[in-house]
């Protein structure tokens, strides 16, 4: 009885950790020697440590970093294992067990530190880093793991580090396409249609008739695809970056209208009320007060656009562009069967897009800090 209560006030992590590193020593024990094997010391280190995370109930920094190195240790294990493979070798079960308990001594890791609270706020931004980061590499790592140990084939799904190679070789080509995509089309496209949302959303706060006849139209235009937009302006507008910025435009104007409209109106009768007393003007009013006031939903428009800009800049490529762009690049590696192209091309503009994204996030903290979204509980 009493070790029934003992397993359940331990994390359940933990003992899945022991278990699958158990199960992965007795499995290697079964197989026969050779070149694929895995190192039966770093088992033991792992089935060590996971114990001791089972054991002990306080668990403080020194032993999470005692883990993080055996983490370590084993996920280099397991590379090292894969790259040796030659072609058709797939990953025995000792190893797959091995993993399944990295994954749980992983899962147990963050849990620990996601229920840290320090007080320095330098360890508490350190933490909010490296959590998602620790994550992330995790799951790039089974990816690595999946495709190389089960050996799938490149073309329906290349390990990353085949990919990583691709920037190397053919870093120029990619930032060629970056340039294209990015700096000549998304952006142009973004400021023309967010800066024209804005300024025709202040025209229709200022004129009613107006407002009601742009948003119905607003929300009509939004709902018609990308795909049937993005012709009609290579058709206008040539196949170079114009039509691509002018599809964008399209894309980013009716959000911003919309959003900033609804934050004008957002503002208090008795906030406005007590403007009038003063006998202010509109633009007064507008300025000191109601602008002010619609800048989280600005902001919100403006995030939302920075993801539209990527995609229609690149969905804009796919149907007439000269030979650059990422979105030529993902249509021309494709019929090529370079998938592994075509997936570094992907990373490029996710990583453009969420860095995009993060800079209109950051000005939304700064500049919103006292609206109640952004306060701390």
């Amino acid at each position: 009885m009493n070790f029934l209560a003992l397993i359940r006030s331990r994390p359940l992590s933990g003992l899945l950790c022991l278990i699958f590193s158990i199960a992965s020593f007795i499995s290697l024990q079964f197989n026969e020697i050779n070149d694929y094997a895995l190192n039966p010391f770093i088992v033991i280190i792992i089935a060590t440590v996971s114990l001791l995370f089972f054991i002990i109930r306080q668990q403080g920094l020194v032993l999470l970093s005692i883990c993080f190195v055996a983490l370590f240790s084993g996920a280099w294990s397991v590379l090292n294992l894969i790259h040796s493979f030659e072609k058709g070798v797939v990953m025995g079960v000792d190893a797959w067990f091995l993993v399944s308990a990295l994954w749980f001594l992983t899962w147990n890791n963050l849990v620990q530190l996601s229920a840290l609270k320090p007080k320095n706020k330098l360890i508490e931004l350190f933490l909010t880093i490296i959590i998602p980061v620790l994550f992330g590499a995790w799951i790039f790592f089974l990816w690595e793991v999946i495709t190389i140990g089960m050996s799938v084939p490149q073309v329906l799904l290349p390990a990353p580090s085949l990919i990583w190679q691709v920037f190397d070789g053919f870093g120029a080509t990619l930032f060629a396409d970056f340039y294209q995509t990015f700096v000549r089309s998304a952006i142009p496209g973004f400021i023309m249609g967010s800066g024209a949302g804005f300024l025709v959303a202040i025209a229709a706060d200022k004129i009613p008739f107006l407002r009601r006849g742009l948003i119905p139209i607003g929300n009509f235009f939004s709902a018609i695809p990308i795909i049937g937009m993005a012709p009609i302006m290579i058709m206008w507008f040539g196949f170079d970056w114009q039509s691509k910025a002018a599809v964008v435009a399209i894309m980013t104007f009716f959000p911003m209208m919309v959003n900033t409209l609804g934050g004008l109106n957002e503002t208090d009768r008795i906030d406005r009320d007590l403007l009038h007393t003063y006998a202010s003007s509109y633009w007064r009013e507008l300025f000191s007060l109601r602008l002010p006031n619609a800048m989280p939903f600005i902001l919100n428009a403006l995030k939302i656009n920075s993801t539209f800009a990527m995609i229609g800049a690149i969905v804009a490529e796919f149907f007439g562009t000269p030979i650059v762009g990422m979105g030529f690049r993902i249509s021309a590696e494709v019929g090529r069967m370079n998938i592994d192209i075509v997936w570094a091309t992907i990373a490029v503009a996710a990583v453009t897009g969420s860095m995009f994204y993060g800079v209109f996030a950051l000005l939304e903290r700064k500049l919103t800090f006292w609206h109640p979204s952004m306060r701390k509980s």
